[in-house]
């Protein structure tokens, strides 16, 4: 098995492969694949995705460029912004993300359930001879029209098969399946996916069902909450076309995102009030022809919009961010908009557009802060966007 190491958006590293490899890699998507100098040679790129993948014949790991335990900080908090800074795993013995997340996984998930499966009430459909709970009328109308017997009836089953239990289960035989697990995560996940063995798994492409936290479930919810990032739609069970591939692959402009809209959401609406919305349509013509989506807009009342702010996870494309924050800007009637770069690869600036009477102010975040400190940086953001544009007076020419 040929294993590939490279870096988030690092520079290339010639891989010997042969065509068919290269061909599987590329497809993948997870990683850019060209020719390299001579034959038989490729050069292979990471780009936003990191984790570990195994694609044909090939093992793919791709470490990200913040601190792990920064990381899963960022992808938890965007799911549970309560409850997420109180996670106490260790991460400095693990190398990888893939290693740390397995062991943050099984350790969450051995530690919720010493005290046995946690069991709820199901809603179940069923069929039979005779009634318990309640009859579905329609369904028994549908199928048995004129027959007494049997009932199509729907009950409350007391079990362990129940949404909290299938998310652990399924998320544990996934992670089995990604490479680059040591030897102790694969023992205890072995022994954790044992004890899950009857409950229902996810199919492929099922999307996790929904669950509540409450005080019967509290002590799972850390676990939960590592789970649904290992099912998140990043996670790749099968690679496009007829590449085969198991493993975990996060993007990470969309944790970025994430990140940062459900924390400057949380910073402005308790230190500002109004609302802020995610990925709110709009327009740019009168037709409605030319959509535009935002990563978040703050409405102070009624009045329509108060504040523009898109995520910008790299700044190779500066220039393209800054006339589509013009857009947003014009099409929303506001003399300032935000973008908010990390890691710092784009300076601080303030653009004012000539004849148009509009500041493009462009922030800064450091991802491997400590997590206090980031928050604050937020908070401090929260109060930039939130003030006042300024009053222009444009002279056209």
């Amino acid at each position: 098995m040929t294993v590939i190491r490279l870096s988030e958006a690092g520079p290339a590293v010639p891989v010997r492969l042969d065509a068919d490899e290269a061909r599987q890699l590329a497809t993948a998507g997870a990683v850019d694949v060209r020719p390299g100098p001579a034959a038989g040679l490729w050069m292979v790129r990471a780009g936003r995705r990191v984790g570990a993948a195994r694609i044909g014949g090939i093992e793919l790991h791709i470490e990200p460029k913040v601190p792990i335990a920064r990381l899963l900080f960022l992808a938890g908090y965007a799911r549970d912004p309560t409850g997420w800074r109180d996670e106490s795993v260790p991460l400095a013995e693990h190398a990888g993300l893939v290693p740390a997340l397995a062991a943050a996984l099984w350790r969450q998930a051995d530690r919720a359930l010493r005290q046995g499966l946690l069991q709820g009430y199901r809603t179940v459909d069923d069929t039979s001879p005779t009634l318990r709970g309640r009859l579905r009328e329609t369904a028994q109308l549908g199928r048995r029209a004129g027959l007494p017997l049997p009932l199509e009836i729907r009950h409350d089953e007391y079990t362990v098969d129940i949404p909290e239990n299938r998310i652990l289960a399924t998320a544990i035989d996934r992670m089995l399946r990604v490479p680059g697990i040591d030897a102790v995560s694969r023992r205890m996940l072995r022994h954790l996916a044992a004890r899950l063995a009857g409950i229902t798994r996810l199919s492929p492409g099922e999307p996790a069902p929904q669950w509540r936290r409450t005080r019967l479930n509290e002590r799972l919810v850390t676990a939960l909450r590592l789970a649904e990032l290992v099912l998140a739609d990043a996670s790749i069970e099968a690679g496009r076309g007829v590449v085969l591939a198991n493993g975990f692959l996060l993007d990470m402009w969309r944790v970025y995102e994430n990140f940062l809209s459900v924390a400057l959401r949380a910073a402005i609406e308790s230190r500002h009030g109004g609302t802020v919305v995610f990925q709110a349509r709009h327009h740019l013509d009168d037709r409605r022809r030319l959509e535009l989506r935002p990563d978040i807009v703050w409405r102070r009342g009624r009045a329509g919009v108060s504040a523009v702010v898109d995520a910008k996870y790299k700044a190779d494309t500066a220039r393209e961010d800054a006339y589509q924050m013009l857009a947003y800007c014009v099409a929303y009637g506001l003399s300032r908009g935000h973008l908010v770069y990390a890691f710092g690869e784009h300076p601080p600036a303030r653009h004012v557009v000539r004849n148009a009477g509009v500041e493009i102010v462009c922030h800064t975040l450091d991802l491997a802060a400590e997590p206090a400190q980031l928050l604050a940086r937020i908070r401090v953001l929260a109060d930039e966007v939130t003030r006042a544009g300024p009053a222009w007076t444009v002279a056209l020419r």
